[in-house]
């Protein structure tokens, strides 16, 4: 093999090389933790889904069988915790029999996230309301 020869399939496998890790380090940020989701304040949410926060901070009763399950996160749009640290609860939709789409996911910490698109995407509540205001 010439010299000519070698350093061009130097260069072609260093090309190889630096694409094939800069592949890998993209398909890493697909899979890590989302930036924050936006906020939404607890006053600009539907009413159903204060009310659900209020069941929450009770602790129920919740009006399906499957509130304060356990929420995997599988869509990876919330941040990573151990299975276990989110639970879901139902927002009533008026007009509608059955769950619907609109959920709040609760984490072990005490953050609060709302979805209306069955898990699409999310918003994290700011703050919870003054007591009057419940």
């Amino acid at each position: 093999m010439t010299p000519r020869w070698r350093r061009l399939t130097a260069a072609f496998l260093t090309a190889v090389c630096l694409l094939a890790f800069g592949a890998a380090a993209l398909l890493q940020g697909q899979d890590a933790a989302p930036g924050s989701p936006p906020e939404i304040a607890i006053a600009e949410l539907p009413a159903e889904a204060r009310a659900t926060i209020r069941l929450i901070e009770r602790g129920g009763p919740y009006p399906h069988e499957r509130d304060g399950t356990v929420f995997h996160n599988y869509e990876k749009r919330l941040p990573r915790h151990a299975t276990g640290y989110y639970r879901e609860y139902t927002v009533r939709t008026p007009g509608l029999a059955h769950r619907g789409a609109r959920r709040i996911v609760a984490g072990r910490g005490g953050e609060l996230y709302y979805t209306d698109d069955h898990y699409r995407s999310f918003m994290r509540i700011q703050e919870k309301p003054p007591a009057g205001e419940r």
